[in-house]
C-alpha cells in the first residue's frame, strides 16, 4: 500500500460492524482530540510544499533521531561529497549513484548513502537539497536502505551564525522560506487546543554591519532557522553524524586526528547533535569542531600534493579503529576528481561539482562488496585499479580506445 494511502485511511473515522449494523467508533472523541493535530500537521505539509515543492512521506518508525556512529558494512555503499547549494548538480550525483528515477523517486533499494557535509552556503538552493534528502531518507528507509547526512564545516558555521558564504540568492531563499512559516504559524494560532506557536524571530537581535538593509530581513530569516534548535537545524541538521563508520570506511568532513579517536566517536557525535538542537548553553560549537585541527576543518589528508600529506598520522588512526581500512573525506576540491592515495587509505571525494565552487561534473564513490571501490562519473562508470600506486584512475573510455588498458 503507497504510503499517501495509508495517510488517508488514517484520517477517516473508524467503523464497526455488528450484527449488520455500522457504528462509528470514539466519534466524538475523534473530532474533539484529532483534529486540532490533524490541522497542524496539514498545515505543516502545506509550508513543506510551498518551500519546497514536495511532499514528505511520514518517517517510517525504523528511523531515529540519534546521529549514527556505527554501522555494518553495506552490499552497496555510496559517498557523496560537498553539495554547497546546487540543486540540479545534487539530483544528477544521485542519478548517477542509481538512487533516484528521472522523477526523484528512491529507487535504491538496500543501497547506504553517506554525503559528506557543505550542504550549506555557495549555492542558492540550499533547502531544496535539504528537503530532498529528507524525502529520500524516509523512503529509502521503508525500502531497506539508508540515506545518512553528516556535518561539514559549513553547516558548523551556519548553526553559529557565520554567514560568510551564504550567496543572494540563499538569503532570498531563506526570506521567503520565513514567510511560508509564519503563514503556517498564523494558521495554527487560529485552532483551539493548539498551543500557540513561538514567533521564529524571538529573541533575534542581529546587527548585520555593513551588509545593506535589503538583506537584513533575509539575514535574520537565516538566523532564525539555522539557530540551536532553529526550525531547520532542529530538523534538518540535529541528525548529522559528524564522524561515521560504515563496515571497513570511516567518514568524515574535514579529518580525524589520533586524539579525536581518544576523546570518543560517539561522544563527538552526541556533543555536535545536541549543540545543534540547542540542548546545551554554549553559543559556539564543541571543541572538536572548532580550530584549524577540528574534524570539520582538518586537510592535511586532502591536500593536492602528497608530500603535505602527513600520513603517518592517518596511519595511526586508522589503527586505532578496529576493523577500518580507509578515511573518506570532503571538504578539500580535488580538482582531479575523486582519488586515493596511500594505497587507497585516504579517499578524497570533494570535486568542487557546484556551480559556485569547482563547477565540475559529478561523481560519487562506490564501494561494492563484488567489485570493490569504483568511481562513477558521467563519462563511465568504469575505473581500472592501479595496485603498484595504491591509486583509483579513470578510464575515460575514449572513442579511439579499443577495450581496456589494464595498468598493473
Amino acid at each position: 500500500m503507497d504510503w499517501r494511502e495509508e495517510q488517508n485511511q488514517s484520517l477517516v473515522p473508524v467503523l464497526s460492524k455488528k450484527n449488520n449494523q455500522s457504528t462509528e467508533v470514539n466519534s466524538t472523541s475523534f473530532a474533539c482530540k484529532d483534529i486540532p493535530n490533524l490541522l497542524s500537521s496539514f498545515v505543516d505539509t502545506f509550508v513543506d510544499f510551498s518551500v519546497s515543492g514536495l511532499f514528505l512521506p511520514p518517517p517510517p518508525p525504523t528511523m531515529t533521531s540519534k546521529p549514527p556512529t556505527r554501522l555494518p558494512s553495506s552490499p552497496r555503499l555510496i559517498a557523496i561529497g560537498d553539495l554547497h547549494g546546487d540543486f540540479n548538480k545534487t539530483k544528477q550525483a544521485l542519478r548517477l549513484a542509481g538512487i533516484i528515477d528521472s522523477s526523484d523517486r528512491y529507487i535504491g533499494g538496500s543501497t547506504t548513502v553517506v554525503q559528506v557535509g557543505d550542504i550549506l552556503d555557495r549555492g542558492g538552493r540550499e533547502l531544496k537539497i535539504l528537503y530532498i534528502l529528507e524525502k529520500l531518507k524516509r523512503e529509502a528507509a521503508r525500502c531497506g536502505g539508508r540515506i545518512i547526512t553528516m556535518n561539514g564545516n559549513h553547516e558548523i558555521m551556519n548553526v553559529e551564525g557565520d554567514f560568510r558564504y551564504a550567496t543572494k540568492a540563499g538569503v532570498k531563499e531563506f526570506r521567503v522560506w520565513l514567510e511560508w512559516f509564519r503563514q503556517g504559524n498564523m494558521m495554527k494560532s487560529l485552532c483551539h487546543g493548539l498551543k500557540p506557536p513561538k514567533d521564529p524571530l524571538e529573541g533575534i537581535h542581529v546587527e548585520f554591519s555593513g551588509v545593506r538593509k535589503k538583506f537584513h530581513d533575509g539575514l535574520s530569516a537565516r538566523v532564525a532557522a539555522l539557530r540551536p534548535n532553529g526550525p531547520i537545524s532542529g530538523r534538518f541538521l540535529s541528525h548529522n553524524a559528524t564522524v561515521l563508520v560504515v563496515g571497513d570506511s570511516i567518514f568524515v568532513h574535514g579529518g580525524l586526528l589520533p586524539e579525536h579517536v581518544t576523546y570518543g566517536l560517539e561522544k563527538i557525535n552526541a556533543e555536535v547533535s545536541d549543540w545543534v538542537k540547542g540542548s546545551t548553553v554554549c553559543r559556539f560549537p564543541p571543541p572538536c569542531c572548532r580550530g584549524s585541527n577540528a574534524v570539520v576543518w582538518f586537510k592535511k589528508f586532502s591536500e593536492n600534493v602528497e608530500a603535505n600529506c602527513d600520513f603517518s598520522i592517518l596511519d595511526h588512526v586508522l589503527d586505532m579503529i578496529p576493523g577500518v581500512k580507509r578515511m573518506i573525506m570532503g571538504h578539500k576540491i580535488q580538482k582531479n576528481g575523486i582519488n586515493g592515495v596511500w594505497d587507497n587509505k585516504a579517499i578524497r571525494i570533494d570535486v568542487g561539482m557546484s556551480k559556485r565552487c569547482h563547477g565540475a561534473l559529478p561523481e560519487v564513490l562506490e564501494i561494492n562488496e563484488t567489485s570493490g571501490l569504483r568511481i562513477l562519473t558521467l563519462y563511465s562508470h568504469r575505473i581500472i585499479y592501479n595496485r603498484r600506486k595504491g591509486k583509483l584512475l579513470r578510464d575515460l573510455m575514449l572513442e579511439s580506445r579499443k577495450g581496456l588498458c589494464c595498468l598493473v
